[in-house]
């Protein structure tokens, strides 16, 4: 595309690097009636622009912000610009301002959520522990001590690759925590995957992870919006847990750099429309699209966890923070409020995301299932009448009965009154999936561990106000091998109309 006048002023210089060619575009669903797209550059944008129209030769609207932001170890800035008075359902032609002058664009596209109460099916994408695949993550070889049921089959698509060829058959992406796994880079290295370096020189290695697996995303995330939760690799940096047993120390949070804790990337590469929801940041907050109401929650910060503190949540580390100051009890009461403004007759359906599950037939119970959040979540997904509830953490695949307070619902998937719990969290990373215990729990319906050496990913298609069908999806060849429909009797007198 041929530099205007006007577009010239507003291109900054940027470093020559292979990076410099992959702004790691994403763009967010805002409200109604707006997208929020962002992506980076490495240096600060003083005034980050979009242009943008309804076809990709008449850009001739643009939208601003001054929200231009990084973090200490950051290799990069991040930029956010919304883009509001849009149509829903609509697709429109973007281009930010601000990328390499010597690389040619062409006009990415988004399309807008669908109106509140659209009756038309649709289909969703969902991931949970999603890691970066290829060189630095996930591939056909691996470091020490990974089973060989963890590692790609030489030809084999991984789940990024899947969810990329798979693009036409879903709307929007829905990431509900655990990212690129950045803070494994020290595991990797112990295991003789990748190079070895300086604990001092090791963000480098994290930064590298981190903008490699937004690099893989954006062939996704420029197009379809990328609505993104909390997750405890965004927070904790364990390293993986790793010991390095030849010198008895135990990797963890003592080496954490800026940018590995208190999810300050998260915070930085992420816009989402807590401003809309009334919720807060990039933690918890809901938003429409067609007959669905979904809501994302967040099972790392208020519930005992303690990566970080409340007042925390809401800002940035970098320029532009906005504190939040919240109580303890500040996302339960969102959560009530929110359920209680649903609107049925328009959005029949109430689907819940978060990282951390509490009903699981895992091995490692104790690290895993998130008692703290079944306490306060529970009562009022059961209260507010939630239909389905998708959650991650565990790197298993497990589709569970509707239960409410450790019963099975006696109707199952034939219009029960409790929630449906589905654990996916089979996306793959580096050192790949996890055991599930034998026998299965009692509520366990179907399900896929490392045994099956299987990474995929989740497919919710709504049909209409009553019918719901969830799909696993084999990242490796994108065939279906698990499907199952819930069928919820929900009035809605809007179908009428």
């Amino acid at each position: 595309m041929k530099k205007s006048g006007v577009l010239a002023t507003l291109l900054p210089l940027v470093a020559a690097d292979s990076d410099a060619a992959n702004p790691q575009l994403r763009v967010a669903f805002h409200g109604d009636d707006g997208m929020m797209v962002s992506w980076n550059t490495f240096n600060h944008v003083p005034r980050p622009s979009v242009f943008w129209g309804k076809s990709k030769d008449h850009l001739t609207n643009i939208a601003s912000s001054a929200v231009s932001v990084t973090y200490p170890t950051s290799t990069t800035y991040n930029n956010h610009v919304l883009i509001q008075g849009l149509k829903p359902d609509t697709t429109y032609y973007y281009l930010p301002a601000q990328l390499n002058e010597d690389t040619c664009y062409e006009p990415f596209n988004f399309t807008t959520s669908r109106r509140v109460g659209d009756k038309t099916p649709f289909s969703v994408a969902v991931v949970a522990d999603l890691g970066t695949m290829g060189s630095e993550g996930l591939s056909t070889s691996a470091g020490k001590g990974v089973s060989s049921n963890n590692i790609l089959r030489p030809g084999e698509k991984n789940t990024i690759d899947s969810l990329i060829s798979s693009m036409p058959e879903y709307e929007f992406l829905w990431h509900v925590g655990d990212f690129a796994y950045a803070d494994y880079w020290l595991k990797e290295e112990i295991q003789g995957y990748l190079p070895n370096t300086t604990v001092e020189e090791g963000y480098k290695v994290y930064e590298s992870i981190l903008n490699e697996f937004y690099n893989e995303m954006m062939p996704v995330t420029a197009s379809r919006a990328y609505m993104v939760g909390p997750g405890n690799h965004e927070a904790n940096c364990d390293n993986g847990g790793t010991t390095d047993k030849a010198h008895n120390i135990t990797y963890g949070l003592s080496i954490c750099m800026p940018g590995q804790t208190n999810f300050t990337g998260f915070k930085n590469h992420f816009r989402m429309p807590s401003d809309v929801s009334r919720g807060t940041g990039n933690f918890w907050y809901s938003w429409n699209s067609g007959m669905a109401h979904f809501i994302q929650l967040d099972t790392e910060t208020d519930l005992g966890h303690g990566f970080i503190g409340p007042d925390e949540i809401g800002g940035t580390e970098g320029e532009g923070a906005s504190p939040v100051n919240s109580k303890m009890n500040a996302q339960v009461n969102w959560l009530e409020a929110d359920l209680k403004a649903v609107d049925r007759r328009k959005t029949p359906w109430v689907i819940v995301g978060g990282h951390r599950p509490w009903y699981l037939s895992y091995k490692n119970v104790t690290s895993t299932i998130c008692w703290s959040c079944k306490d306060v979540f529970e009562p009022l997904f059961i209260k507010y009448d939630v239909d389905l509830v998708l959650t991650g953490h565990a790197h298993i695949y497990e589709r569970q009965a509707p239960i409410a307070e450790g019963k099975i619902d006696p109707r199952e998937l034939n219009n029960p009154t409790s929630p449906w719990y589905i654990t996916n969290g089979a996306a793959g990373h580096y050192d790949g999936l996890d055991t599930l215990q034998s026998p299965r729990q009692q509520f366990s319906r179907f399900s896929l561990d490392t045994n099956n050496a299987t990474y995929g990913w989740s497919k919710l298609t709504f049909h209409n106000s009553t019918h719901l069908t969830h799909e696993f999806v084999a990242s490796n060849n994108n065939t279906v091998l698990d499907s199952a429909t819930l069928y919820k009797s929900h009035k809605c007198e809007w179908l009428e109309r």
